[in-house]
């Protein structure tokens, strides 16, 4: 048995009715409460055939898994248990803003960065620093042994996509970059874009 904190009744008949001012009802207004919000995270596997056993994970980064907060850190989770498994590792950046994930020593930062962990030399790994200016590489995708890697030309299926997904008709490019370039690569980058006619 509990005590109520609020006790409702019905008014008896015989008992006289109170005289109540009238009272003002406040009006409520719309907001949002802060809860999780889950999104859902693209990413490319390549499986052994048979037993179905992922050799390589290929992460694409996005903004999700670079600003800080709780999408990085399921992210950095994720990349540890692959980093320590038997599974090849290959994360793609072609984001510049954000902080870039944590890698050991003392790595070149390109304005792109590319990681490939073979996980037989974990905690090892081939680290690509690229230059805004430079082509995408032709990666080495590392396979199940014996079998040495397949390549990947990043370029060429970066530009596929672009030209497929009509990205020049999307993308306003007179809008001033985010996060923006230095001063040498803001003026080859627009001497660029107005060579390849998508700004005056």
């Amino acid at each position: 048995m509990g005590i109520p904190n609020v006790s409702i009744h019905r008014q008896s008949a015989q008992q006289p009715e109170i005289a109540q001012s009238a009272a003002v009802v406040s009006q409520p207004q719309t907001v949002r409460s802060p809860i999780s919000e889950r999104v859902k995270q693209a990413y490319l596997e390549n499986r052994e055939m048979t037993a179905g056993q992922v050799v390589t994970a290929i992460e694409i980064l996005s903004p999700v898994n670079k600003r800080s907060g709780e999408g990085r850190n399921t992210y950095i989770q994720k990349r540890q248990r692959i980093l320590s498994s038997l599974t090849h590792l290959v994360e793609i950046d072609l984001l510049r803003g954000w902080q870039m994930m944590p890698v050991l020593g003392l790595p070149t930062d390109g304005d792109y960065r590319i990681l490939i962990s073979h996980s037989e030399r974990c905690p090892s790994a081939d680290w690509y620093a690229i230059d805004l200016k430079e082509p995408l590489p032709t990666l080495p995708i590392p396979l199940l042994y014996p079998d040495e890697f397949a390549t990947v030309n990043l370029q060429t299926l970066l530009t596929a996509v672009y030209d497929r997904g009509g990205f020049d008709y999307v993308l306003d490019y007179s809008r001033p970059l985010n996060p923006e370039l230095p001063e040498k690569k803001a003026i080859w980058a627009s001497q660029l874009l107005v060579e390849q006619g998508l700004k005056s």
